[in-house]
C-alpha cells in the first residue's frame, strides 16, 4: 500500500487520515512531503495513499491500543521503515456525547483510549525519529481542551488529558530539539459537526462553523515555522460562534 516515492522528502505521520481534518492536513502536507497516511481499514487508507504523490498507509484501530493491540502491532511493523519523521499529526479523535448521569464507563474508556492514550504510544513510538530530524509533533486538539461544557464530559476530559500531554512532552523534549504544538479548532464544518448537531437537533448551517481549510492553515503555521521558533498553541474559532 505504497504509492511511488520521491526520495530524500521529508516525512510526515497524519493520524485520522481518511476524512475530514486529518484528510485535509494530509492533502496540504503532499506536495513536499511523503505522507504516512493512518486509518482504521484498509480500504480507507488505500484510497487516501492512492491519490497522494509519495505515500504509505498504517492500519490500525486506535482503541486497541494495550499491550498486544492493533496499534502495538502496527507500529513494530512501521517503525522500522521511519528512521526519521519530521512531522508527526495526531488528528484521528473520537466523540461521546451525553450527560455525565447516563453515560457508560465504556464511553469514557474509549475517548480516553483513542484521544489520550494512542497519542502517547504513537509519540513515544515514533521519538527517536522525530528526535532525529528534529521534528514537530502536532496535537489537534479543540476549543473543548479549554473550556468544559454539559454533554461532552469524557470528550473534554480527554481533551483536557490531551493539552496536558503536549505541554509535558515541549518541555520534555526541548533539549532534544523536538518542537510540540496544540492546535484549538473550534466548530469545524465536518463529520464529526453534523453528529454534534444531530444530537443537539436543529438545522445545520453550515456557514456558523469553521472550514476545514482554517484549520489547515494553523497546522501550516506551526509547520512552517523558523527553525528557531516552536508554536506552542494555536486557537482557532468561528468567527460568528460563542460558546
Amino acid at each position: 500500500m505504497t504509492s511511488p516515492a520521491r526520495p530524500e522528502l521529508p516525512v510526515a505521520v497524519v493520524t485520522g487520515c481518511t476524512r475530514g481534518i486529518g484528510r485535509a492536513i494530509a492533502e496540504d502536507l503532499a506536495p513536499t512531503h511523503h505522507v504516512v497516511v493512518g486509518g482504521r481499514t484498509e480500504e480507507s487508507v488505500a484510497r487516501v495513499v492512492g491519490a497522494l504523490p509519495s505515500a504509505e498507509g498504517f492500519v490500525a484501530d486506535l482503541v486497541d491500543c494495550g499491550p498486544g493491540g492493533s496499534l502495538e502491532t502496527a507500529l513494530a511493523d512501521l517503525v522500522p521503515r521511519l528512521p526519521r519523521v519530521d512531522v508527526l499529526v495526531h488528528s484521528a479523535g473520537v466523540l461521546h456525547r451525553g450527560l455525565i448521569a447516563d453515560l457508560p464507563a465504556t464511553d469514557w474508556d474509549a475517548a480516553m483510549r483513542v484521544n489520550v492514550v494512542a497519542v502517547a504510544a504513537v509519540t513515544r513510538a515514533l521519538l527517536p525519529a522525530l528526535r532525529a530530524a528534529q521534528g514537530l509533533v502536532l496535537a489537534i486538539n479543540s476549543g473543548a481542551g479549554l473550556t468544559s461544557t454539559p454533554t461532552m464530559g469524557p470528550y473534554c476530559a480527554s481533551k483536557f488529558a490531551l493539552r496536558a500531554f503536549t505541554d509535558a512532552l515541549r518541555e520534555e523534549e526541548r533539549e532534544n530539539g523536538v518542537r510540540v504544538t496544540s492546535v484549538h479548532p473550534g466548530r469545524v464544518d465536518t463529520d464529526m459537526q453534523h453528529e454534534m448537531n444531530d444530537f443537539e437537533g436543529g438545522p445545520y448551517q453550515p456557514e456558523d462553523y469553521l472550514q476545514v481549510e482554517s484549520v489547515v492553515r494553523a497546522v501550516r503555521l506551526a509547520v512552517d515555522a523558523s527553525d528557531e521558533a516552536c508554536i506552542d498553541m494555536v486557537s482557532v474559532r468561528p468567527r460568528g460562534f460563542r460558546v
